[in-house]
């Protein structure tokens, strides 16, 4: 019994961990404590001046800030406009391929 709930729980953790929206988005790498005001291009010294001083990137779509699970992933994108490429779960977004 104990192996059959090992079991159920393992499926459904995996379930849980590739139920998040795979797409492709187009926007802007900002910084955690300026967020939405990182939606354009005159925002990137600002961007890159925060993350410097520890702030965490975030992605920008529209209205919309993103967390970044993996935020080595843009580091050379910070201020940018990029479309990226992975899987957003609620706010979260695993990155699998930046792109300018």
């Amino acid at each position: 019994m104990k192996k059959y709930l090992l079991f159920v729980a393992l499926v459904l953790s995996i379930a849980v961990t590739y139920a998040g929206d795979k797409g492709k988005w187009t926007g802007f790498i900002s910084d955690s404590d300026c967020g939405i005001k990182g939606n354009n291009k005159e925002h990137a010294a600002c961007a890159k001046k925060c993350i410097a001083a520890g702030a965490t990137p975030v992605f920008v779509v529209g209205e919309k800030v993103y967390t970044i699970t993996n935020p080595e992933k843009v580091a050379k994108f910070i201020g940018q406009k990029v479309t990226i490429s992975g899987n957003l779960t609620g706010d979260a977004l695993d990155i699998e391929k930046v792109s300018k």
